[in-house]
């Protein structure tokens, strides 16, 4: 048991202790890997913000079509013959 913990803390110890890389990473490929990383968290953030947002805009949607279908049913008098199919028939033969 004591061989198989010292075994596994020995590996981990190897694996883990830092030591040079000894590879050169140039300007190039760094300024790609940072730019790719930035449109990765953009793209993450804006995905988000969509999703969260989606629901406060169909709520604000159906807000206003009902205020103004509230509107237009308060603008439309009873006397008026807006409806009337004669009125609508007219209306296109005189076009």
């Amino acid at each position: 048991m004591n061989r198989a913990i010292f075994a596994s803390v020995a590996a981990l110890v190897l694996f883990v202790w830092p030591d040079a890389a000894l590879a050169y990473v140039g300007p190039g490929a760094g300024i790609s890997l940072i730019g790719a990383l930035v449109g990765l968290v953009v793209a993450v953030f804006a995905a988000l913000g969509v999703v969260l947002s989606w629901p406060i805009r169909k709520m604000l949607k159906r807000s206003k079509a009902a205020k103004q279908a509230a509107a237009s049913a308060d603008m439309v008098s009873p006397s008026s013959d807006a409806g009337a199919p004669e009125v609508s028939e007219k209306a296109q033969s005189d076009r």
